[in-house]
């Protein structure tokens, strides 16, 4: 496993954990990591796209960047009293995904109160859904401009940095 996906991890643990806990909100996010150490968050509920044009366009933006790795996570709502948020970390030369998880503890009125420690496993990186964002793909020119286009009005509300190892 890549040392940028085990940094990732730990990562959006933490950032999970202060957007539940500090801020009262649960986005779902996604974040890469490239062999540079350049690192682009955001969340893709800003993106207002079905599933198929998101995917496209994340793995544009997988392909673009030459990620080494990438993380998406989300709100998993099981039942009312049972809430999880969940990411995996794919890496691209790894057969494996960190995937982690944490139990949501919601007050009376909802708001989020606790949040469990992130449990961390290893799985099959094919069994995860968004795990072929490597998988080269074919875009249209007009399409490849949309995407670009896309991205630079993103700019203003993604996270960049250059992560340290």
């Amino acid at each position: 496993m890549h040392l940028f996906a085990v940094n990732l991890a730990v990562e959006i643990s933490t950032y999970y954990r202060n957007l539940a806990l500090a801020h009262g909100v649960i986005p779902k996010v996604f974040t890469l990591v490239n062999g540079a150490g350049d690192q682009y968050l955001f969340f893709v509920d800003d993106l207002s796209m079905n599933q198929d044009e998101e995917n496209q366009f994340l793995a544009y933006v997988v392909q673009e960047h030459e990620a080494v790795c990438y993380a998406r996570g989300t709100l998993v709502i099981l039942d009312r009293s049972q809430q999880l948020i969940e990411f995996a970390v794919i890496d691209h030369d790894d057969e494996e995904a960190i995937v982690c998880s944490a139990q949501l503890t919601r007050d009376i009125e909802d708001k989020p109160v606790g949040l469990t420690e992130f449990e961390k496993t290893l799985a099959p990186k094919k069994t995860i859904f968004f795990s072929g964002l490597f998988a080269p793909i074919e875009l249209s020119e007009a399409r490849a401009e949309e995407f670009e286009s896309l991205w630079e009005e993103m700019k203003p509300k993604i996270l960049h940095r250059t992560m340290g190892i």
